[in-house]
Parts: C-alpha cells; structure tokens; sequence
C-alpha cells in the first residue's frame, strides 16, 4: 500500500491520482467500516415491509427461483436478460 491519508489532507483529485489497486483497497477500507456498524444505516419502512414480505415468500417456499450456479450461468451466457 502506498500513501496514506489523514481527513486533513485528502481530496478527491488526490484519490483519483492513487493508481487503480490503491483506490480499490480505500473503497474496501471504507466498505468495511461501514458495515461494521450496521445499525447506523436506516432502512424506510417501505424498504423494511418489502424486506419482510420477501422474507415471508422464501421461508413458505425455500425452493422457489434460482440456484446461485444458475445465476452464475445465466449471467455469464447473457440470459438473463428478458429481452
């Protein structure tokens, strides 16, 4: 890792100049400290009932949709698209 930055001294014309790999490893950084405290993110209370509606519809029918290598699949040869 290369160079390290304080909040004093940062900007965004300096992250754009870090190399790839660098900005990569910041969005990680940052990643990571934001799921560290989950509760400090709000879901509305329509995303919330979508959620829990969701929730309700796998747990009465666990086998319904996809498989993950299913996805993966689809994604890879394109048809997933409905077109």
């Amino acid at each position: 890792m290369g160079t390290i930055f304080t909040m004093n001294n940062i900007s965004i014309a300096d992250i754009l100049e870090l190399p790839v790999q660098e900005r990569i490893r910041l969005v990680e950084l940052i990643w990571d400290s934001v799921a560290a405290v989950p509760e400090a993110l709000e879901i509305s209370p329509v995303l919330k009932a979508e959620l829990e509606a969701r929730l309700e519809e796998f747990e009465a029918n666990p086998e319904a949709g996809y498989s993950w290598d299913q996805v993966k699949s689809r994604l890879k040869n394109g048809s997933w698209r409905s077109t």
